[in-house]
């Protein structure tokens, strides 16, 4: 095989490899462990052969706080699941999140309005302590479950760093998730406690949540306590609602201080939940060690954060970005939270708020940086962004274009991270790395202590060509368990079915000549005309070169023994599918990938099915075009979507 090596988009200069705390770890570990490490390759690979060492040295490099014994630090480091990482440890995770208290700004709170909130340390801490203290008042005790059904507010942050800092469990969906969506996930987990809103605002527009609150307390019986935030004002009647207060009405305004509560490393912190868009949700469960190490591990080696950073990340409270952007805290930095439309009340707010509060970390979704070059937004020429370093982008593949236009339109010199992983893991396989150049379309480096590869069908490690993503040996936050799964079946089944003692991600991809990482697609989205594999990124990337064409979902359908590539299209205002675009858009298809790749139907569509957090659903959308039915809908954003899909002349055999 011939390897065409591109040139970088970026690199950073020997200064800016020197300066960061990735080489400064590199030299620790050769100093303390007498190697010779001279690449991140070599970083790498020591990091996975010496898995007890390497995470030994990231909680010593990046200061947890507790107890962490004396050893050894890794138990059953061959079984997965079953390895048991620091069976000693003592520890808090608000604690670490709540280790600096001084002046320093902590979080900033905007939305789509004027409406700014500043905290500092000092009163970050002292506010936890009043929510912590009116958590205690009403029983809330280790291991109990606390919900927050919340807009990305500072009261939400607030609110989860007081569970955990009584070891008790956070879980979030945000407020535009319906009554049975909302249900299928706290109905699961029965929280004791609930953080709610009367209202919230998204695209100009207040959205009252009374109704729906009401209704949802209704049914959740395990409920003792509903505690409205007053968000937008506290004016809205909520005497209907039995259990419910006022935020003023349960804190403790006189509370100064915090009594964390120490809990085992593998003590349960998070219950995050798979998208539910095929069935009644996974409630998975994370652990207090394993989130912690493993989000400090990413955001200072990998993104390099410091007291001085601002880190946004554009996200709701439903998705498990939320939960890695307020890890920040532990670094000191400043943790921007927005809340609202990244386009209202024009595609350059969040870019207005970037350059306000002095931005240098951006992370956001890969629909997010098409959607704004669509727009014609360039922030390079309308706004200043000095401190802006880094761009951070997931969600779904982040197309070559994408990378091109940040690159142009947004600024030269900063670091653009692909990054991938997902919320059964809370954190990252791959993603970016401040000594390493980027290169177009490719996500920077494996991450450090995970042992990923791209195996084949027979389990066989290949590179340079597609297959299954997999990790071949245990990290700390790996699900700890999921909820009501008492024999680990579903665990089981979700992630080691494919390949035993192996965790297969579910991701189809590739690993390329320099080390990088290429996703293709989920491969349970995989295209499989006459046998030959396909990740429906390698289409998208295409048809969105096509300017008439707004966003796209292609999906497998069964047809004379075989199966056909079926495209459905969303064209910009004012634009038809006629015979002269299908044709463009096939032969932009062809001409970059392959025959086999070119759709045998395009259709267009006004509409295309997401969840929550953005993400398109091929397998809903499949689900619909064989006549099945779509178990969940009140996981998506937009359900009403999938009717479009229903019965389609073009699709009849």
């Amino acid at each position: 095989m011939v390897t065409i090596m591109s040139n970088p988009l970026w690199s950073p200069s020997q200064q800016q490899i020197e300066q960061s705390q990735i080489h400064q770890f590199m030299q620790r570990v050769n100093q303390q462990h007498k190697q010779k490490l001279d690449s991140y390759s070599a970083l790498h690979q020591w990091s996975v052969n010496n898995p007890e060492t390497f995470w030994n040295e990231i909680w010593d490099q990046c200061g947890v706080i507790g107890q962490k014994g004396s050893g050894p630090y890794l138990l059953n480091a061959n079984k997965m699941p079953g390895a048991q990482w620091f069976p000693e440890a003592k520890l808090n995770f608000a604690e670490n999140l709540l280790k600096y208290r001084d002046e320093r700004t902590a979080i900033v709170f905007r939305n789509e309005t004027d409406h700014r909130v500043e905290l500092s340390y000092s009163e970050l801490y002292t506010r936890v302590a009043q929510f912590a203290a009116g958590l205690k008042q009403r029983g809330v005790t280790q291991g109990d479950v606390v919900a927050g059904f919340m807009p990305n507010l500072a009261d939400t942050l607030i609110a989860m760093l007081a569970t955990t800092s009584m070891g008790a469990i956070w879980t979030s969906c945000s407020p535009d998730f319906g009554i049975q969506g909302v249900m299928d996930r706290f109905g699961q987990v029965k929280p004791k406690v609930l953080f709610t809103i009367p209202a919230y605002l998204y695209n100009g527009k207040t959205v009252d949540c009374v109704e729906k609150v009401t209704q949802i307390a209704e049914r959740l019986e395990s409920t003792e306590q509903i505690v409205f935030v007053p968000y937008l004002g506290n004016d809205a009647d909520i005497s209907e609602i039995s259990k419910a207060c006022w935020l003023e009405e349960f804190i403790d305004p006189d509370a100064k201080e915090v009594s964390f509560t120490p809990v085992s490393f593998d003590a349960p912190l998070y219950v995050m939940y798979s998208s539910g868009t095929t069935g009644t949700p996974k409630c998975i469960v994370h652990s207090v060690g394993g989130t912690l190490i493993q989000h400090l591990k990413e955001h200072q080696l990998h993104t390099d954060i410091q007291r001085d950073d601002c880190l946004f990340y554009y996200t709701t409270c439903g998705w498990m970005m939320w939960n890695w952007l307020v890890s920040g805290l532990a670094c000191g930095c400043t943790v921007l939270l927005f809340d609202g439309s990244p386009f209202a009340p024009s595609p350059k707010v969040l870019w207005d708020i970037a350059e306000e509060e002095k931005v240098s970390v951006f992370g956001t979704s890969a629909k997010y940086i098409a959607a704004l070059e669509k727009a014609g937004t360039k922030p390079r020429e309308s706004h200043k962004l000095e401190p802006l370093r880094a761009v951070l982008s997931t969600g779904s593949p982040l197309a070559h274009e994408s990378f091109e236009y940040v690159y142009r339109d947004i600024k030269e010199d900063l670091l653009l991270a692909s990054i991938s992983g997902g919320t059964d893991i809370l954190s990252c396989f791959a993603l970016g790395n401040p000594i390493l150049p980027v290169h177009t379309g490719e996500l920077q480096c494996r991450g450090l202590g995970m042992d990923v590869a791209i195996y084949n069908d027979q389990g066989e490690e290949i590179r340079e060509q597609k297959g299954e993503l997999i990790c071949r040996t245990p990290f700390p936050s790996m699900p700890i368990y999921f909820w009501d799964d008492a024999n680990g079946e579903k665990y089981q089944s979700a992630y080691f079915a494919q390949f035993d003692n192996i965790w297969a991600h579910g991701d189809y991809g590739e690993l390329t000549a320099h080390e990088g990482v290429i996703i293709h697609g989920r491969s349970d989205a995989v295209l499989n005309p006459g046998g030959v594999r396909i990740g429906t990124a390698e289409i998208y990337r295409q048809v969105e070169k096509v300017s008439q064409v707004q966003e796209s979902i292609c999906i497998g359908q069964p047809w004379k023994d075989d199966t056909r590539v079926v495209l459905f299209v969303v064209l910009k205002e004012g634009f038809t599918l006629d015979e002269s675009l299908k044709t463009e858009i096939k032969q932009t298809i062809r001409a970059n990938t392959t025959p086999r790749h070119v759709p045998s139907v395009i259709i267009q569509v006004a509409d295309i099915p997401r969840t929550i957090s953005g993400k398109i659903v091929e397998l809903a959308v499949r689900k619909v075009v064989l006549g099945e039915s779509v178990t969940n809908k009140d996981a998506l954003a937009n359900p009403e979507a999938l009717s479009l899909f229903e019965n389609l002349p073009e699709l009849q055999g």
